[in-house]
């Protein structure tokens, strides 16, 4: 049997031997997209190169690309485990020409691949064209000796493929494969084309034509092939099988469930194993490639994605987090062709388990949602589609989830109801969602990177130096020159940082030799590699072509160098304290502060700070010096060098290495970082914490600061100190002494007022003419309204009152600040006549308060008219009258 790692080791090695460049895939969320929430398909990394938008990096290219279908346009979410070809994660196969070979040659290495390659028979397999693309028809003759009743041609758009309104588009051609006739189903274009006997394997993209927004066509001038084959669905024919989950893979994926959750995959609970082997397998890349959990955007289809799993764990009878344990088992089998899941297992591990246990947290309280919806509700009522989508997108109840929950009460969901505020979800969803890319400038600063190339930097060794100007980009147009006000520039070569991997970019100035400065008040990295000077040119003119001298401000970036190299040896102290499962999820480097967000589920504690502060200064007071290395991303990963998932990698990284380990003989951190750094751990000086909080579930933030920003830091909490121990003619040693000695004070105090007001409450008059407790309808009532009384004390008040009394009624209302509380008690004798919720809603509807609540000898409420205190207490009085 073939295997999923041979197969697709098995393509890409035929493409490399027939000169194609074998790319990596690209990480799930695409950079050069700003409208796609994921990378969906093969030819999506290469869009700009397909436009012309950017350069091809070889004429030829060969990927095996993971994707995601889980959102928008591409949703297959909700058939997953239901069907033998829907996944949300998928891996692509795929050749691509960039205006290399183009028909002849990319049927010819289909047909060798599939007949070749795989061995497939080829009585099994037949194709489509787009019915007009007789050359199409010709070659596949030619080529794969097809007849005529092989090659079927279809009129539809199914075989007409375009990248949308206008631009690049040609017609398609797709391989089936034929299962045989004992599965039901016709081949393409045939009334029983649903069925699954004839499958699409691959599909030839002949990028021919530029379309324009009337419709109209021109052949492009350099034809391109784009294909994509999916490697799930080419697996189960050379496997044997006819279901994806079939596969190897996906076996050995469910088998280590069957361990985990002691059942069997079969029967009913078959789709719960195969929608949790899938999903891992999604989760596990998302995260990987940088995606958390949350409530928007790119987080929340994860986070669907991982809930849906999870409500399948719940049915296998989960009843605490159990699908982190399936990790090993999805690493064994894909870690080596994706080393990016085992440098991210920490991780994927911990948000698992983190996410699991939220989502049974939850679950328990929408079940207790559930339970409230449908008290008083008749068999064969229906619950309201608001609610049922109130519980899915609060709580993560798939709409299929309430329905099992409900048909066994013999109860029915507005489904109808509930698509409607799907649709009105989604609608305000696709407003609000932000994609990940400014696409308004993308063409002018792809041209201007491809005309140019990358900006030399030269920052990393020199604060000035000499450059001549490239390019001028005056209100997102180029021009030749321009006078005073707001600019971009472009240098051959530049000494200023462009923003890049949360450090800041450089200020500073810019005198050109012909006389006008330029002031830098930030710099880009736009294009790809070009370094943009962005300012304001105080006055005259200048034209491309002129040379200037480039300075930075010295102060500001060493004040930056500081608190960047200070955010690697904090990211490396928080794994020694808390775990490896600690991971980079962003950071801002400016001169006067760092910002470092982490994966952790749990603040940190005082103790735990406290660590990580300590081997921080630690490493900084070795003093030893920092080193950078240029490697390929897979030796340095392999000498112990930390990657940032998500991050895209080229050939070559720069590595930082700093300190020395305080436990073991060996460097202190190691990590891949292009930015600019302290030359020795000692010119960081100190580094203090600011404050540790929360940005997202399952993400913490550190603000800190070093150098002269910390020891003022520091030097201001002393004098702040120093003040209050001042103010409490104290040593500033025995500040806290004194400080915990006054809280003891003040808490004495407020119980003896509280004392003292309960006393007067118990002792003082009945409100009415009576003294001590009335009589009315021969119940013992005590009526009284308290002024300044917490509303916290009004319980134990009324449990006093009700010992008191011995048998009777009590009502107190304590007024503060114009609002009055409620408290209510009957004695058990008293109950059966009267309840005390009853008697605080009276209460409360006289304050302009709505409802109460409590037990029949125990009810409080509120209301906004505390002046009203005193009718609240006579319709109590008249409430007890009319019994």
């Amino acid at each position: 049997m073939t295997s999923v790692s041979d197969i697709r080791s098995g393509f890409l090695s035929f493409f490399e031997k027939n000169g194609h460049a074998v790319r990596p895939s690209a990480p799930l969320v695409p950079d050069n997209d700003p409208t796609l929430l994921f990378v969906n398909a093969g030819m999506v990394p290469f869009k700009n190169i397909f436009t012309g938008v950017q350069k091809p990096f070889a004429p030829r290219a060969a990927t095996s690309q993971k994707c995601v279908r889980a959102g928008g346009k591409h949703n297959d979410l909700d058939n997953v485990g239901y069907t033998a070809r829907h996944h949300t994660f998928f891996e692509m196969l795929g050749n691509f020409s960039f205006g290399d070979y183009f028909k002849e040659q990319a049927i010819k290495y289909a047909w060798d691949v599939v007949t070749g390659e795989f061995g497939l028979p080829k009585e099994k397999l037949l194709v489509t064209i787009y019915a007009e693309d007789d050359e199409a028809h010709s070659l596949w003759k030619k080529i794969a000796g097809l007849p005529d009743d092989k090659i079927i041609r279809i009129a539809t758009s199914d075989n007409f493929w375009s990248m949308g309104d206008s631009g690049p588009c040609g017609p398609c051609s797709e391989i089936f494969y034929d299962h045989g006739d004992h599965i039901w189903g016709g081949p393409p274009g045939s009334p029983e084309e649903d069925g699954d006997r004839f499958i699409e394997i691959w599909n030839l993209v002949f990028m021919q034509f530029n379309q324009h927004g009337d419709g109209t066509r021109e052949n492009l001038p350099t034809p391109s092939i784009d294909t994509g084959m999916g490697l799930e669905r080419i697996s189960t024919i050379l496997q044997g099988v006819h279901n994806n989950y079939d596969i190897d893979l996906f076996k050995s994926l469910i088998a280590a469930e069957e361990e985990v959750y002691k059942r069997k995959a079969t029967g009913d609970e078959l789709a719960s194993f195969r929608v949790i082997a899938d999903h891992l397998r999604s989760s596990a890349f998302l995260l990987a490639d940088g995606v958390l959990p949350s409530n928007e955007g790119r987080g929340y289809v994860l986070r669907r994605i991982m809930r849906r799993a999870m409500r399948h764990s719940h049915i296998l009878g989960a009843q605490e987090p159990k699908m982190h344990e399936l990790t090993s088992a999805l690493l064994n089998e894909m870690g080596e062709a994706y080393p990016e899941l085992v440098r991210a297992e920490a991780l994927i591990r911990n948000q698992l388990e983190q996410e699991e246990g939220r989502f049974q947290r939850t679950l328990g309280r929408g079940l207790a949602l559930l339970d409230d919806a449908t008290t008083g509700m008749n068999e064969g009522d229906s619950l309201p589609g608001e609610t049922a989508f109130k519980l899915y997108d609060t709580y993560g109840f798939p709409l299929d989830l309430t329905q099992d929950v409900l048909r066994g009460r013999g109860l029915k969901v507005d489904s109808d109801g509930f698509e409607d505020a799907m649709a009105n979800q989604r609608a305000s969803g696709k407003a609000n969602w932000k994609g990940s890319g400014d696409a308004g400038s993308l063409e002018v600063w792809a041209e201007l990177a491809d005309r140019l190339g990358p900006t030399r930097f030269t920052g990393y060794e020199a604060a000035e130096g000499e450059g001549e100007l490239l390019a001028i980009v005056k209100d997102g147009e180029t021009v030749d020159s321009a006078s005073e006000g707001a600019l971009e520039l472009v240098f051959d070569e530049t000494p200023f940082y462009a923003e890049s991997g949360g450090q800041a970019g450089d200020h500073g100035v810019v005198n050109f030799k012909s006389g006008p400065e330029f002031k830098v008040t930030d710099v880009q990295k736009r294009g790809g590699g070009l370094h943009v000077l962005v300012g304001e040119l105080k006055s005259g003119e200048v034209s491309v072509g002129d040379r200037a001298i480039q300075a930075i401000d010295k102060e500001r970036r060493a004040a930056i160098r500081a608190n960047h190299s200070a955010t690697h040896l904090l990211h490396a102290a928080l794994r020694n304290v808390l775990g490896t499962h600690v991971t980079q999820k962003g950071s801002l480097v400016e001169a006067d502060r760092l910002r470092f967000d982490f994966s952790q589920g749990q603040p940190l504690s005082r103790e735990e700070l406290k660590a990580v502060e300590d081997e921080v200064n630690a490493v900084i007071r070795q003093n030893t010096s920092v080193s950078t290395a240029e490697k390929s991303p897979e030796q340095a990963i392999k000498d112990g060098a930390l990657a940032l998932f998500g991050e895209k990698y080229g050939d070559v990284v720069r590595v930082l290495t700093m300190g020395e380990a305080l436990s073991e003989p060996k460097h202190y951190s190691m990590e891949f970082c292009g930015g600019t750094h302290v030359s020795r751990t000692g010119d960081i000086a100190l580094f203090t914490v600011l404050s540790e909080s929360g940005v997202s579930a399952g993400v913490r933030r550190i603000e800190a600061t070093t150098a002269k920003a910390a020891f003022e830091h520091l030097r201001g909490q002393v004098e702040l100190g120093q003040a209050a121990a001042d103010k409490l003619k104290a040593p500033l040693t025995e500040l806290v002494t004194r400080v915990t000695a006054l809280q003891d004070q003040r808490k004495e105090l407020e119980r003896d007022l509280s004392e003292a007001k309960r006393q007067l409450a118990m002792a003082g008059p009945s409100s009415g003419p009576a003294q001590g407790p009335e009589e009315i309808n021969g119940i013992k009532l005590m009526a009284r309204v308290l002024e300044g009384v917490p509303a916290k004390d009004l319980r134990a008040l009324i449990d006093e009152a009700k010992q008191s009394l011995g048998s009777g009624v009590a009502v107190f209302i304590a007024v503060n600040d114009g609002k009055a509380a409620v408290a209510t008690g009957v004695t058990p004798d008293v109950v059966e006549k009267i309840s005390a919720v009853d008697l605080v809603r009276v209460a409360a509807g006289a304050v302009g308060g709505k409802g109460g609540g409590g037990r029949p000898d125990m009810a409080q409420a509120g209301g906004p008219d505390g002046d009203k205190a005193d009718a609240a207490l006579e319709a109590v009085r008249e409430t007890l009258k009319a019994l």
